[in-house]
Protein backbone atom coordinates (compact mmCIF):
# COMPACT_ATOMS: atom_id res chain seq x y z
CA UNK A 1 0.00 0.00 0.00
CA UNK A 2 1.68 3.12 -0.71
CA UNK A 3 2.25 5.49 1.98
CA UNK A 4 0.79 8.92 2.18
CA UNK A 5 2.47 11.85 4.27
CA UNK A 6 0.45 14.94 4.96
CA UNK A 7 2.38 17.65 5.66
CA UNK A 8 1.80 21.87 6.55
CA UNK A 9 4.71 23.83 8.11
CA UNK A 10 4.25 25.72 11.20
CA UNK A 11 5.67 29.19 10.58
CA UNK A 12 9.19 28.67 12.46
CA UNK A 13 9.31 25.39 10.41
CA UNK A 14 9.92 27.13 6.90
CA UNK A 15 12.86 26.91 5.29
CA UNK A 16 14.87 29.64 3.36
CA UNK A 17 17.44 27.53 2.00
CA UNK A 18 18.67 24.52 0.03
CA UNK A 19 21.00 23.22 2.21
CA UNK A 20 22.26 23.27 5.55
CA UNK A 21 18.91 22.46 7.62
CA UNK A 22 17.70 19.46 8.76
CA UNK A 23 15.04 17.65 7.41
CA UNK A 24 11.17 17.57 8.78
CA UNK A 25 10.55 14.28 8.00
CA UNK A 26 11.96 11.08 6.45
CA UNK A 27 9.92 9.32 4.08
CA UNK A 28 10.47 6.27 1.50
CA UNK A 29 10.93 5.98 -2.24
CA UNK A 30 7.19 5.97 -3.79
CA UNK A 31 5.67 7.70 -0.64
CA UNK A 32 2.64 10.72 -2.03
CA UNK A 33 2.91 13.59 -0.08
CA UNK A 34 0.56 16.19 0.47
CA UNK A 35 2.25 19.74 1.18
CA UNK A 36 0.67 23.16 1.79
CA UNK A 37 3.82 25.56 1.05
CA UNK A 38 3.13 29.31 1.81
CA UNK A 39 3.64 32.20 -0.74
CA UNK A 40 6.47 33.69 -1.30
CA UNK A 41 5.80 37.28 1.08
CA UNK A 42 4.83 34.27 3.83
CA UNK A 43 1.66 35.33 3.99
CA UNK A 44 2.61 38.83 4.79
CA UNK A 45 0.89 40.47 1.97
CA UNK A 46 -2.72 40.39 1.88
CA UNK A 47 -3.95 43.83 0.85
CA UNK A 48 -2.73 46.44 -1.94
CA UNK A 49 -1.44 48.09 1.40
CA UNK A 50 0.71 45.76 2.85
CA UNK A 51 3.70 46.80 0.65
CA UNK A 52 6.24 43.98 1.00
CA UNK A 53 9.64 46.23 2.23
CA UNK A 54 7.31 47.19 5.43
CA UNK A 55 5.46 43.74 6.71
CA UNK A 56 8.75 41.27 5.20
CA UNK A 57 11.97 41.18 6.43
CA UNK A 58 14.77 39.99 4.69
CA UNK A 59 16.08 37.91 3.72
CA UNK A 60 12.84 36.10 5.07
CA UNK A 61 11.31 35.92 1.59
CA UNK A 62 10.57 32.72 -0.64
CA UNK A 63 9.97 30.24 1.75
CA UNK A 64 9.95 26.61 1.18
CA UNK A 65 7.87 23.36 3.05
CA UNK A 66 10.91 20.68 3.58
CA UNK A 67 13.44 19.70 3.40
CA UNK A 68 12.45 15.71 3.00
CA UNK A 69 15.04 12.62 3.25
CA UNK A 70 14.24 10.21 1.03
CA UNK A 71 15.47 6.95 2.34
CA UNK A 72 18.20 5.18 -0.08
CA UNK A 73 18.88 8.38 -1.84
CA UNK A 74 22.96 8.99 -2.37
CA UNK A 75 25.21 11.55 -4.40
CA UNK A 76 25.13 9.90 -7.90
CA UNK A 77 21.04 9.03 -7.78
CA UNK A 78 18.36 10.78 -9.21
CA UNK A 79 14.90 12.19 -7.30
CA UNK A 80 11.94 12.15 -9.38
CA UNK A 81 9.95 14.25 -8.05
CA UNK A 82 5.70 13.60 -9.77
CA UNK A 83 3.93 16.87 -9.69
CA UNK A 84 0.03 15.35 -9.50
CA UNK A 85 -2.07 18.19 -7.87
CA UNK A 86 -1.35 21.58 -7.49
CA UNK A 87 -4.46 23.67 -6.31
CA UNK A 88 -4.69 27.28 -4.79
CA UNK A 89 -5.05 27.27 -0.79
CA UNK A 90 -7.45 30.72 -0.77
CA UNK A 91 -9.10 32.99 -3.08
CA UNK A 92 -6.48 35.86 -3.09
CA UNK A 93 -3.00 35.70 -4.51
CA UNK A 94 -0.78 39.44 -4.75
CA UNK A 95 2.54 40.70 -7.28
CA UNK A 96 4.31 43.27 -6.75
CA UNK A 97 7.08 45.86 -8.43
CA UNK A 98 9.94 45.80 -6.16
CA UNK A 99 11.97 49.28 -6.55
CA UNK A 100 15.86 47.44 -7.55
CA UNK A 101 14.19 44.46 -8.48
CA UNK A 102 12.51 42.99 -12.05
CA UNK A 103 13.58 42.96 -15.54
CA UNK A 104 12.57 46.47 -16.28
CA UNK A 105 14.12 48.64 -13.65
CA UNK A 106 17.56 49.56 -12.01
CA UNK A 107 18.83 46.92 -10.00
CA UNK A 108 22.52 46.68 -8.02
CA UNK A 109 24.03 45.17 -10.65
CA UNK A 110 22.75 47.63 -13.69
CA UNK A 111 23.44 51.06 -11.60
CA UNK A 112 21.58 53.37 -13.33
CA UNK A 113 20.73 57.11 -12.21
CA UNK A 114 16.91 57.32 -12.66
CA UNK A 115 14.68 56.43 -9.91
CA UNK A 116 13.75 53.01 -9.19
CA UNK A 117 9.91 52.17 -9.99
CA UNK A 118 7.39 52.37 -7.14
CA UNK A 119 6.23 49.46 -4.75
CA UNK A 120 2.95 48.54 -5.40
CA UNK A 121 1.03 45.69 -4.38
CA UNK A 122 -1.82 43.58 -7.05
CA UNK A 123 -4.20 41.48 -5.39
CA UNK A 124 -5.75 39.17 -7.70
CA UNK A 125 -9.02 37.43 -6.97
CA UNK A 126 -8.91 33.37 -7.20
CA UNK A 127 -12.11 31.44 -8.74
CA UNK A 128 -10.91 27.85 -8.72
CA UNK A 129 -13.84 26.50 -9.73
CA UNK A 130 -14.24 28.77 -12.68
CA UNK A 131 -10.53 28.21 -13.71
CA UNK A 132 -10.06 31.98 -13.59
CA UNK A 133 -8.09 34.95 -11.83
CA UNK A 134 -8.90 38.40 -12.07
CA UNK A 135 -6.15 41.09 -12.82
CA UNK A 136 -7.31 44.70 -11.72
CA UNK A 137 -5.45 47.58 -12.78
CA UNK A 138 -4.10 49.93 -9.75
CA UNK A 139 -3.91 52.97 -11.82
CA UNK A 140 -7.26 53.17 -13.23
CA UNK A 141 -10.21 50.69 -14.04
CA UNK A 142 -9.56 48.01 -16.45
CA UNK A 143 -9.55 44.38 -15.63
CA UNK A 144 -9.86 41.30 -17.01
CA UNK A 145 -9.67 37.15 -16.60
CA UNK A 146 -6.73 35.32 -17.47
CA UNK A 147 -6.75 31.40 -17.32
CA UNK A 148 -5.54 29.61 -13.66
CA UNK A 149 -2.50 27.58 -14.30
CA UNK A 150 -0.71 26.48 -11.22
CA UNK A 151 2.68 26.23 -10.69
CA UNK A 152 5.67 25.96 -8.16
CA UNK A 153 8.41 28.62 -9.08
CA UNK A 154 10.42 26.99 -6.29
CA UNK A 155 12.06 23.10 -5.97
CA UNK A 156 15.13 21.23 -5.54
CA UNK A 157 17.09 19.41 -3.51
CA UNK A 158 20.27 20.28 -1.34
CA UNK A 159 23.47 21.21 -3.20
CA UNK A 160 26.78 19.52 -2.77
CA UNK A 161 29.91 20.23 -0.66
CA UNK A 162 28.19 21.17 2.68
CA UNK A 163 26.67 23.94 0.21
CA UNK A 164 23.80 26.51 1.53
CA UNK A 165 21.79 28.65 -1.72
CA UNK A 166 19.50 30.91 -0.72
CA UNK A 167 15.72 29.90 -1.97
CA UNK A 168 15.53 32.41 -4.61
CA UNK A 169 18.54 31.40 -6.50
CA UNK A 170 18.21 29.31 -9.19
CA UNK A 171 21.20 26.62 -10.42
CA UNK A 172 21.91 23.16 -11.18
CA UNK A 173 19.90 22.22 -7.41
CA UNK A 174 16.76 23.57 -8.80
CA UNK A 175 15.79 26.05 -6.57
CA UNK A 176 13.97 29.38 -8.07
CA UNK A 177 13.91 28.34 -11.54
CA UNK A 178 10.29 30.07 -12.02
CA UNK A 179 9.28 28.18 -15.32
CA UNK A 180 5.46 27.78 -15.95
CA UNK A 181 6.72 24.39 -17.33
CA UNK A 182 6.53 23.31 -13.36
CA UNK A 183 2.99 21.83 -13.29
CA UNK A 184 0.45 19.01 -11.94
CA UNK A 185 1.52 16.33 -14.46
CA UNK A 186 5.15 17.09 -14.84
CA UNK A 187 7.69 14.66 -13.65
CA UNK A 188 11.13 16.59 -12.41
CA UNK A 189 14.24 14.91 -11.96
CA UNK A 190 17.04 16.54 -9.77
CA UNK A 191 20.64 15.28 -9.36
CA UNK A 192 20.97 13.78 -5.96
CA UNK A 193 24.09 15.55 -3.71
CA UNK A 194 23.55 14.68 -0.19
CA UNK A 195 22.45 11.76 1.44
CA UNK A 196 18.35 11.80 1.58
CA UNK A 197 18.51 14.28 -1.32
CA UNK A 198 16.86 17.07 1.21
CA UNK A 199 13.48 17.64 -1.47
CA UNK A 200 12.15 21.17 -0.57
CA UNK A 201 9.11 23.15 -2.79
CA UNK A 202 7.34 26.50 -1.86
CA UNK A 203 6.74 29.83 -3.95
CA UNK A 204 3.50 28.72 -5.47
CA UNK A 205 2.54 31.00 -8.71
CA UNK A 206 -1.76 30.63 -9.31
CA UNK A 207 0.22 31.80 -13.34
CA UNK A 208 3.25 33.40 -14.78
CA UNK A 209 4.23 34.51 -17.75
CA UNK A 210 7.50 33.43 -19.23
CA UNK A 211 10.33 35.24 -17.75
CA UNK A 212 7.94 36.78 -14.47
CA UNK A 213 9.24 40.14 -15.97
CA UNK A 214 8.23 42.51 -13.15
CA UNK A 215 9.78 39.41 -10.51
CA UNK A 216 6.96 38.50 -9.02
CA UNK A 217 4.29 36.24 -10.39
CA UNK A 218 0.53 35.87 -9.20
CA UNK A 219 1.41 34.56 -5.79
CA UNK A 220 -0.30 32.27 -3.48
CA UNK A 221 0.10 29.56 -0.95
CA UNK A 222 -0.43 26.04 -2.90
CA UNK A 223 -2.08 22.58 -1.37
CA UNK A 224 0.20 19.90 -3.66
CA UNK A 225 0.27 16.63 -4.11
CA UNK A 226 3.42 14.53 -5.31
CA UNK A 227 5.06 11.70 -5.30
CA UNK A 228 9.00 10.70 -4.65
CA UNK A 229 10.93 8.11 -6.02
CA UNK A 230 14.49 7.49 -6.27
CA UNK A 231 16.45 6.42 -9.17
CA UNK A 232 19.56 4.63 -7.97
CA UNK A 233 23.06 4.84 -10.32
CA UNK A 234 21.37 7.32 -12.80
CA UNK A 235 22.38 11.02 -12.50
CA UNK A 236 21.04 13.88 -13.70
CA UNK A 237 23.34 16.56 -14.23
CA UNK A 238 20.94 19.89 -13.90
CA UNK A 239 17.26 20.10 -13.40
CA UNK A 240 14.94 17.75 -16.08
CA UNK A 241 11.31 17.54 -16.26
CA UNK A 242 9.03 15.42 -18.36
CA UNK A 243 5.73 14.98 -19.52
CA UNK A 244 2.98 12.66 -21.36
CA UNK A 245 4.33 14.64 -24.22
CA UNK A 246 7.77 16.59 -23.66
CA UNK A 247 11.12 16.29 -22.46
CA UNK A 248 13.03 19.20 -20.81
CA UNK A 249 16.28 20.46 -19.72
CA UNK A 250 16.61 23.54 -17.32
CA UNK A 251 20.03 25.78 -17.59
CA UNK A 252 20.69 28.40 -14.53
CA UNK A 253 23.31 30.92 -15.34
CA UNK A 254 24.13 34.80 -15.62
CA UNK A 255 24.30 35.95 -18.55
CA UNK A 256 20.61 34.72 -20.18
CA UNK A 257 22.93 33.14 -22.87
CA UNK A 258 24.56 31.19 -20.41
CA UNK A 259 21.80 29.69 -19.21
CA UNK A 260 20.52 29.15 -22.89
CA UNK A 261 22.95 27.12 -23.56
CA UNK A 262 23.35 24.98 -20.48
CA UNK A 263 20.15 23.39 -21.05
CA UNK A 264 19.98 23.60 -24.90
CA UNK A 265 23.94 21.57 -24.16
CA UNK A 266 21.98 18.94 -21.67
CA UNK A 267 18.93 18.36 -23.98
CA UNK A 268 21.40 17.57 -26.81
CA UNK A 269 23.94 15.29 -25.09
CA UNK A 270 20.12 13.60 -23.31
CA UNK A 271 18.67 13.06 -26.52
CA UNK A 272 21.65 11.89 -27.70
CA UNK A 273 22.09 9.29 -25.17
CA UNK A 274 18.11 8.50 -25.61
CA UNK A 275 18.24 7.60 -29.16
CA UNK A 276 21.67 6.61 -29.86
CA UNK A 277 22.83 9.60 -31.55
CA UNK A 278 25.38 11.20 -32.49
CA UNK A 279 26.01 14.12 -30.77
CA UNK A 280 26.02 16.43 -34.00
CA UNK A 281 23.17 14.51 -35.40
CA UNK A 282 21.07 15.22 -31.57
CA UNK A 283 22.23 18.75 -32.14
CA UNK A 284 20.73 19.23 -35.52
CA UNK A 285 17.62 17.21 -34.17
CA UNK A 286 16.92 19.29 -31.31
CA UNK A 287 18.36 22.48 -33.38
CA UNK A 288 15.27 21.80 -35.78
CA UNK A 289 12.61 20.40 -33.22
CA UNK A 290 13.42 22.37 -29.84
CA UNK A 291 12.11 24.74 -27.99
CA UNK A 292 13.17 27.38 -25.57
CA UNK A 293 10.60 28.24 -22.69
CA UNK A 294 12.05 31.10 -20.45
CA UNK A 295 12.20 30.48 -16.58
CA UNK A 296 12.97 33.67 -14.45
CA UNK A 297 14.53 36.97 -15.88
CA UNK A 298 15.01 38.95 -12.82
CA UNK A 299 17.23 36.92 -9.77
CA UNK A 300 20.55 36.46 -9.12
CA UNK A 301 21.04 33.33 -11.92
CA UNK A 302 18.38 33.40 -14.91
CA UNK A 303 16.58 29.95 -16.00
CA UNK A 304 16.04 28.60 -19.29
CA UNK A 305 14.58 25.14 -20.53
CA UNK A 306 15.79 23.13 -23.47
CA UNK A 307 12.14 21.83 -24.94
CA UNK A 308 11.43 18.70 -27.24
CA UNK A 309 7.99 16.48 -28.00
CA UNK A 310 8.97 12.77 -26.84
CA UNK A 311 6.94 11.92 -30.90
CA UNK A 312 10.17 13.76 -32.37
CA UNK A 313 12.75 10.89 -30.27
CA UNK A 314 10.90 7.43 -31.51
CA UNK A 315 10.74 4.96 -28.90
CA UNK A 316 13.30 6.39 -26.67
CA UNK A 317 12.29 6.19 -22.90
CA UNK A 318 13.18 8.22 -20.11
CA UNK A 319 14.97 7.17 -17.12
CA UNK A 320 13.37 3.52 -17.93
CA UNK A 321 9.62 5.34 -17.91
CA UNK A 322 9.34 6.69 -14.31
CA UNK A 323 7.30 9.12 -15.26
CA UNK A 324 4.80 7.00 -16.33
CA UNK A 325 4.75 4.80 -14.01
CA UNK A 326 4.35 7.44 -11.38
CA UNK A 327 1.54 8.79 -13.48
CA UNK A 328 -0.63 6.28 -12.96
CA UNK A 329 0.06 5.71 -9.36
CA UNK A 330 -0.67 9.62 -9.13
CA UNK A 331 -4.48 8.72 -11.12
CA UNK A 332 -5.28 6.28 -9.22
CA UNK A 333 -4.05 8.03 -5.86
CA UNK A 334 -6.37 11.29 -6.44
CA UNK A 335 -9.30 9.54 -8.23
CA UNK A 336 -9.96 7.34 -4.70
CA UNK A 337 -9.64 9.94 -2.05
Amino acid sequence: MTEVVKYRPAADELSYTFGGREPVRRVKPGTILELYTEDCFGGRVRTVDDLPSQVCEFPYLNPVTGPFHIEGAEPGDTLAVHFAEIVPARDWAVSSTFPHFGALTTTHTTAMLHPPLDEVVWRYDVDVDAGVVRYHARRGDFSTELPLDPMHGTAGVAPAAFESRMTIVPDAHGGNMDTPELRAGVTAYFGVNVAGALFALGDGHCRQGEGEVCGTAVEAAMNTVLIVDVIKGVGTPTPRFETDEALMSAGSARPLEDAYRMSQHDLVTWTADLVGLDHLDAYQLISQAGQAPVGNVCDPNYTMLAKVAKRYLGAADAYEGVHGRLRAVAQDYLSSR
